[in-house]
């Protein structure tokens, strides 16, 4: 059987005619991708919410009932404290020790192969390298 030989020029002419089906079948029309009606944005809106005209009526409902609802009273705000959230557990379970600042003064120096002299200067670092928590029950106010 004679084996067919294809050339150079003909698979570049394959390649190209690949690549230029493959991009034009992704292009589209801007007006078929975003068609023009007579809708406005209030119906696109109300169809939106449930696929339906009905959602302006549930809307209405729910604007109803947010006036009926009472705004918290100042005393009502320290309820907060007695509030379960992931944050306040952590730290009133395990309470962070005091960790105090210790400031140093590094006098005038010679430093380096060629010393050069560095100015004296005031440096704030604090006492332990780790944040420190206390176990739960342990006694954290002074004694």
């Amino acid at each position: 059987m004679p084996r067919l030989r294809l050339t150079n020029c003909c698979l570049k002419l394959g390649a190209y005619i690949v690549i230029s089906l493959i991009a034009s079948g992704c292009s589209t029309s801007k007006d078929e991708l975003l068609p023009h009606g007579d809708n406005t944005m209030m119906d696109v809106w109300d169809q939106g919410a449930s696929g339906s005209g009905n959602s302006t009526r549930s809307r209405q409902l729910l604007d109803a009932r947010q006036d009926l609802r009472r705004p918290l009273e100042a005393g009502e705000t320290d309820n907060a404290k007695f509030t379960h959230t992931a944050q306040n557990e952590i730290y009133s379970q395990f309470k962070r020790l005091p960790n105090p600042d210790l400031v140093m003064y590094v006098f005038p120096h010679l430093a380096g192969s060629d010393p050069a002299p560095i100015p004296g200067y005031t440096t704030v670092f604090p006492l332990y390298q780790r944040v420190q928590y206390a176990m739960p029950g342990e006694r954290t106010e002074a004694y």
